[in-house]
């Protein structure tokens, strides 16, 4: 789940669909009017948590959200299904719409409208990543003793080393 606070200082928490990781940081892609997008633009410092609840362990990162490259998100954008590229078009993501026929319609005005080849990248359509700052490992234990480990990023870490993170042992 991804958690953004927007220009109210509302927090949000909503589902993303992490495509990509790496020493750079943690992607997903979006539409640039979404609330989600519009939470980042407001303020940039989001937290991620990935839940394993029967394993009884969890993962927050807290960082920064950084938006991707056109090059970055048309790379992505070309291999997605073609009607997962349709539905880009046709979504106006978090706006209010009055039914799912208007969803459904819009749908298949973009499959009639790019029917005659390559759908292009919509320029409202993108992606993030998230640079992590801060990690915590959770590992629930018995007694409620549970093991949580902290990473923070070092002043100055921009390599993203392991050696150039603080690690710390937390009180459950």
């Amino acid at each position: 789940s991804l958690a953004t606070v927007d220009a109210q200082h509302r927090p949000h928490q909503r589902l993303v669909l992490l495509k990509q990781s790496s020493d750079q940081g943690l992607v997903f892609f979006t539409n640039f009017s979404s609330a989600k997008a519009q939470d980042i633009e407001a303020n940039s410092q989001v937290s991620l948590h990935f839940p394993w609840h029967m394993m009884e362990r969890q993962v927050r990162v807290e960082g920064i959200a950084v938006k991707l490259s056109v090059k970055e998100a048309l790379a992505y954008f070309i291999t997605r299904p073609a009607e997962s590229q349709l539905a880009a078009w046709a979504s106006p993501q978090s706006q209010r719409i009055g039914s799912r026929q208007f969803l459904m319609q819009q749908f298949l005005a973009m499959k009639e409208k790019f029917k005659q080849g390559a759908i292009p990248l919509p320029d409202f359509w993108g992606g993030f990543r998230v640079v992590p700052e801060r990690f915590e490992f959770w590992q629930g234990g018995a007694n409620r003793l549970h093991d949580r480990f902290e990473y923070l990023r070092s002043a100055g870490n921009e390599s993203g080393d392991l050696e150039s993170w603080q690690i710390s042992r937390l009180a459950p």
